[in-house]
């Protein structure tokens, strides 16, 4: 098991009001799951992505990663989590306009904080390593150009690579597919199912692509903040 939600409720007040995004979560995550969260607009999923990616807390309940027990880490420790267990992957990107594709790819290396593994790399250990995952992505003769000049699936395969930069055991991604064509979202799925045969890296979607959802080993349906039902593929 790498991620366990146990009985996770999360309250949001709007003024006088308060509103359930979920409401009692049970769920357990195993290793090299490459999982689908699913439902309608407003069923949890951003929520639930947000609290096992430690982005958001639960209002009650308990949620482990990785062996901890989130609610016993300070502020310090969740954000060391976050650099070093968690990768993300976002449906706009969110690569920095001003860096090139080398340089948004290397940059997760670059904040790590004292004595974790990235800052332990050595300049040539990190070029090593960006290079690598850029030719893994197909983008080796990319690595000096700017996200603008590149096609958004060039982007979000950049993107990926800057989610496995770390290393990480489990990686959130948040509709990747959403602003590519068919095409180009086939090859970034294929691309992580890769990651997730060759590595055992846990791959955890927000999303409404069908796709996934048949790429997916577990697809958990949500409604209206709860588990309505969940699938198994083999």
């Amino acid at each position: 098991m790498i991620v366990a939600l146990k009985d996770v409720w999360k309250t949001y007040s709007m003024g006088k009001v308060q509103f359930d995004a979920l409401k009692g979560i049970d769920l357990e995550l195993e290793r090299g799951d490459f999982a689908a969260v699913a439902g309608p607009s407003g069923s949890g999923k951003t929520t639930i992505m947000n609290i096992i990616g430690l982005i958001d807390t639960p209002s009650r309940g308990a949620i482990v990663v990785d062996g901890f027990d989130t609610s016993s880490l300070n502020s310090a420790e969740l954000t060391r989590m976050r650099q070093e267990v968690i990768g993300f992957i976002f449906q706009s990107f969110n690569l920095l306009p001003v860096l090139s594709v080398f340089e948004n790819v290397e940059l997760p290396l670059l904040l790590g904080r004292k004595g974790s593994r990235s800052a332990a790399l050595s300049k040539a250990r990190r070029k090593e390593q960006v290079e690598r995952l850029l030719e893994e992505v197909g983008l080796s003769d990319k690595r000096f150009n700017r996200p603008a000049e590149l096609s958004g699936g060039q982007q979000q395969r950049v993107a990926v690579a800057r989610a496995l930069v770390n290393e990480p055991k489990i990686i959130i991604a948040d509709e990747p597919t959403a602003n590519l064509d068919s095409e180009n979202g086939m090859r970034v799925l294929s691309l992580m199912k890769k990651v997730n045969a060759e590595y055992g890296a846990t791959f955890i979607f927000s999303t409404h692509d069908k796709t996934i959802w048949e790429m997916a080993n577990r697809i958990i349906f949500l409604h209206d903040g709860r588990i309505e039902r969940e699938a198994a593929r083999s």
